[in-house]
């Protein structure tokens, strides 16, 4: 079988990847801050100008994560074989002009046309496409750039939920999204341009040896136990994790906790997230994939049974909260690193898209079956549910790490 060429090529040797996972993560900061986290602050202008309900405008944001999704694969397997300077480079600018073809909408259609649009940006700019890129590029010190580009990553809520909202209150929310356009035109669509135009000129011996390499990769992960353990795994943390964030603050209102308590609680998932990623980044190398996952895993089931059990107590509260943020940082490196590690190399982008698929279409579900599970059972029900789903997901990571060396 045709291995992943990771020999460089001379004119990349003295590139140790610092510059270009800095200039990667600077674009995934502006990517998903401005695209995933500043969704929810438009949907209020929105619903006062246009007289649109809330579930109409997030269903156009599901609709984008299922696009997202079954980009996914294509997107993967176009990386595999070409790199990401052209796809990622089209994605940011067609994030610019979906911001501008936003900021102009008059009717639902269009809003839904747009979100489709940006499902595809999706596929192509965030996580799964830059770690493809990472991965393909840097086949033997891809983890610490990984963790690295995450941890940046990591403070796009952080700024540019604030940065946002200051142009929504001196703008307006259609100039707003003008003003985002401009972050991509101005930041992303350089950065890809010219950050990844050596990788474009990474190539294998030749077309036969890669297309080969590409195809058994792919063939070989859908007959591995391991494949389909993460799968499981993902499916059931991205449901977990778009459930808990559209619901644990209400959640915490019905639990009678006041306003202050609630927004200090929320507050501490994004610095446990950046702790969580400080401290892999800290060990390295040393930590291994299969080991770290088994237990990082164990992290959501031990926070869903927190807020089952210790109801009104704040303390409880903010441990939960904790465990949780501290988890979701690790899982993002663990996503990116799976693959490569318990899997292999050949196919990487493909096999990360196949993975997607499924994960994505649980994030869109996720908010919507919970809501669903609570007009029938109240938040108590919820909870019970998401136990579930988060033993299945350890359950799935489990498996891969389990029969993980079966294949290598």
């Amino acid at each position: 079988m045709g291995r992943f060429d990771s020999k460089p090529r001379p004119e990349l040797r003295q590139d140790n990847g610092a510059w270009v996972v800095a200039a990667l993560a600077c674009a995934q900061l502006v990517s998903w801050g401005s695209i995933f986290y500043g969704f929810s602050l438009f949907t209020v202008p929105m619903e006062r100008e246009l007289g649109w309900s809330r579930t109409a405008l997030n269903g156009a944001l599901s609709l984008g994560l299922l696009v997202s999704g079954v980009c996914a694969y294509p997107i993967g397997k176009w990386i595999d074989r070409y790199g990401g300077r052209v796809l990622m480079t089209i994605g940011s600018l067609l994030a610019a002009l979906l911001f501008v073809a936003w900021s102009s909408a008059t009717s639902l259609t269009g809003l839904f046309v747009v979100w489709i649009g940006f499902g595809a940006v999706m596929g192509a700019t965030l996580y799964d496409p830059v770690f493809a890129v990472i991965t393909r590029r840097y086949p033997s010190g891809f983890r610490n750039k990984i963790i690295a580009l995450t941890l940046v990553g990591g403070f796009a809520s952080t700024v540019f939920i604030p940065l946002t909202q200051l142009f929504i209150d001196q703008l307006g929310w259609r100039h707003a999204l003008v003003a985002l356009a401009l972050c991509n035109l101005c930041i992303c669509v350089p950065i890809h341009a010219w950050v990844l135009r050596e990788a474009a000129c990474e190539e294998w011996h030749d077309m036969r040896q890669r297309e080969h390499a590409h195809r058994a990769g792919v063939a070989r992960a859908l007959r591995h136990p391991a494949f389909w353990g993460l799968t499981v795994c993902f499916t059931a943390y991205y449901g977990l994790f778009a459930a808990m964030t559209f619901h644990l603050i209400p959640l915490f209102i019905e639990r009678g906790f006041g306003t202050a308590t609630i927004v200090a609680a929320m507050a501490l998932i994004g610095p446990a997230q950046v702790a969580s990623r400080i401290g892999m980044l800290a060990f390295g190398t040393r930590l291994d994939t299969a080991l770290i996952g088994c237990i990082v895993m164990l992290a959501f089931p031990a926070a869903v049974l927190i807020l089952l059990f210790f109801h009104s107590s704040t303390f409880a509260l903010f441990a939960a909260m904790l465990v949780y943020g501290g988890g979701n940082g690790m899982v993002t490196i663990i996503r990116g690193t799976a693959v490569p590690d318990l899997l292999w190399k050949e196919g990487y982008g493909a096999i990360n898209g196949l993975l997607s698929l499924p994960s994505n279409i649980a994030k869109a579900a996720g908010p919507f079956g919970a809501a669903v599970i609570w007009t029938m059972g109240g938040y108590a029900a919820v909870l019970w549910v998401l136990l579930g789903v988060a033993l299945l997901a350890v359950v799935g990571f489990w498996v891969a790490a389990a029969t993980a060396c079966a294949g290598k």
